[in-house]
């Protein structure tokens, strides 16, 4: 079961798909996740109250909903496989965000022009071990999904890569700030500031 944690929607229950191809992140990972959000230097309120929210692979969008518990103000969701994506739109409208949120079932690292303020905040969680990170934070940058300096949120498997390190695949050459690291189970969480526009 997956429940929103904390914030105006706290205890609400959010539908999941069945099978295994959706994998939400685990209720004590997003915790201690928010914890970091929330009580870093660089975090707390200004970076959650307010914020335009992306969440990349989003699944039944429990990060995005999470942030938008949380304080956030708008969120952006993309999901290409249909159970999921009618799981995340189930979920919006028992919370009661029509209006804030939006979803896109398109892939991500193709994504369309965006439309909407730019996201201050992303989560992405991809399927482990396909390069998926960089690749999509690059498209989405391309397109005008990402606010300057905004902070990037990924989940990859323990035993990968860190993003944006020279052995990581596809890596840009960019000055992306690393934040705060965090090992939970088979899960690595790594926090970005991303900084495109210093390069």
């Amino acid at each position: 079961m997956v429940r929103i944690i904390a914030g105006a929607r706290k205890g609400r229950v959010l539908a999941a798909p069945t099978g295994g191809t959706t994998r939400p992140t685990a209720d004590r990972v997003r915790q201690a996740l928010f914890d970091v959000l929330a009580h870093a230097p660089w975090g707390g309120a200004p970076l959650l109250e307010g914020a335009h929210v992306l969440d990349a692979f989003a699944g039944t969008g429990a990060l995005g909903l999470e942030a938008m518990s949380r304080g956030a103000e708008h969120a952006v969701f993309f999901e290409t496989d249909r159970p999921a994506l009618a799981a995340l739109r189930a979920n919006i409208h028992a919370c009661g965000w029509d209006e804030q949120c939006q979803t896109y079932p398109r892939d991500v690292t193709n994504p369309p022009a965006a439309r909407v303020t730019p996201a201050s905040l992303l989560f992405l969680d991809p399927p482990y071990h396909k390069g998926l990170p960089t690749r999509a934070l690059a498209a989405l940058k391309a397109k005008g999904w990402i606010a300057p300096n905004a902070v990037a949120v990924i989940e990859t498997g323990r035993d990968e890569p860190l993003p944006f390190t020279d052995e990581a695949e596809g890596a840009p050459p960019c000055p992306h700030t690393l934040l705060a690291e965090r090992q939970h189970g088979a899960a690595r969480l790594s926090i970005w500031r991303l900084a495109w526009d210093k390069a």
